[in-house]
């Protein structure tokens, strides 16, 4: 499982990293909304993990920019992990083309979670049926 968190903190890349690792996931690294948008052109992700208040480009924005794409790219998993709080943020994120919402400080198990329901949700896209 190839994952990118895109978050400009490096302390949240760190812990996210460590809960990843343990259940065997590989996790790359973009500081910023313009990295993490040319990180995917040029590599291979299962899912996407976006922040949403960064420098220069929010996630909101990149996420609209990733759903624009026509290179079998727009349809990548896309996981906002915030600890914004707005009454409306997830009808914002998933109108914006995000496909589930988890809070910070992110819980292990809701960051599996929400990526099991994207594995699942991908696999029968593809016409896989997990048993």
């Amino acid at each position: 499982m190839q994952v990118l968190f895109v978050e400009d903190d490096p302390m949240n890349r760190r812990v996210v990293k460590d809960m990843l690792h343990v259940v065997g996931a590989n996790m790359a690294e973009a500081p910023d909304a313009e990295t993490g948008l040319k990180m995917i052109a040029d590599g291979t992700f299962n899912i996407i993990l976006m922040d949403l208040r960064m420098p220069g480009m929010d996630g909101l924005t990149a996420i609209r920019h990733l759903r624009e794409r026509t290179d079998g790219k727009e349809s990548l998993p896309v996981i906002v992990v915030t600890a914004d709080t707005a009454v409306d943020l997830r009808e914002r994120c998933i109108s914006s083309g995000a496909d589930d919402v988890i809070m910070k400080p992110v819980a292990m198990g809701a960051l599996l979670e929400s990526m099991g329901r994207m594995i699942a949700r991908s696999a029968g896209a593809a016409g896989v049926i997990l048993s």
